[in-house]
């Protein structure tokens, strides 16, 4: 595995916390493919960052089933459990980041969009090198990656499928369980469309080019 491959992971999941923790930090609503995850914070009493852990497992079991039954060799299994101690770091770090940035909670709408929309761009940038290096994917993109795979979709495509089914089913637990729409809002929408799209527009002009410099197959 060569060292340019390792270097632009890394970047990679600098840039992906930094995207996620933005979003958060604006007030105006959560990322969409962690939604879940923070209304069952809210419903429950839950940590939201222990509540988003429980949720990569989910994805690394969903993972690992679709993986399973198209009878991928032992090292693609290996690489979707290594997502969960991974999910364990990558949550800490954002830590990190939580003491450094201050909340915009109470800034003016303009400045709190223009984070936003840096923000959903860093997610979406930082989920591609990841994704694109093969290496252990954060499982929030790894979900998206595996169907990709499975189905013969771009990956974009079925990240804008998987942020829309997670928002889809938080206003259902919102709605039933929680009273409000906990989590939600202008922040989700964006990250729903913006993200996906992101990476596609990242793939096709810069994350290709990375992949031959490393040759990676990507097939």
């Amino acid at each position: 595995m060569t060292k340019r491959r390792w270097i632009y992971y890394l970047i990679g999941l600098f840039i992906l916390a930094l995207g996620l923790e933005l979003n958060s930090k604006t007030g105006l609503g959560v990322s969409a493919i962690i939604s879940v995850a923070y209304a069952n914070s809210v419903l429950f009493g839950i940590a939201f960052p222990d509540m988003t852990l429980i949720l990569y497992i989910i994805f690394v079991l969903v993972e690992l089933i679709i993986h399973t039954i198209r009878k991928q060799p032992r090292q693609v299994l290996v690489m979707d459990v290594l997502q969960i101690p991974l999910s364990i770091v990558f949550t800490r770090f954002m830590k990190v980041y939580e003491l450094f940035i201050p909340d915009l909670f109470g800034s003016v709408f303009s400045l709190r969009l223009f984070v936003l929309i840096l923000a959903v761009i860093c997610t979406g940038i930082g989920a591609a090198m990841t994704l694109n290096m093969r290496i252990v994917p954060n499982p929030g993109d790894g979900i998206a990656q595996t169907i990709a795979d499975a189905i013969g979709k771009e990956t974009g495509i079925t990240k804008n499928c998987v942020d829309l089914s997670c928002v889809l089913l938080t206003l259902l637990i919102d709605s039933i369980f929680v009273g409000s729409f906990a989590g939600l809002g202008l922040g989700t929408l964006l990250s729903m469309i913006g993200v996906g799209r992101t990476i596609a527009y990242f793939n096709r002009w810069v994350g290709n080019q990375m992949v031959i410099q490393c040759g990676i197959d990507n097939a």
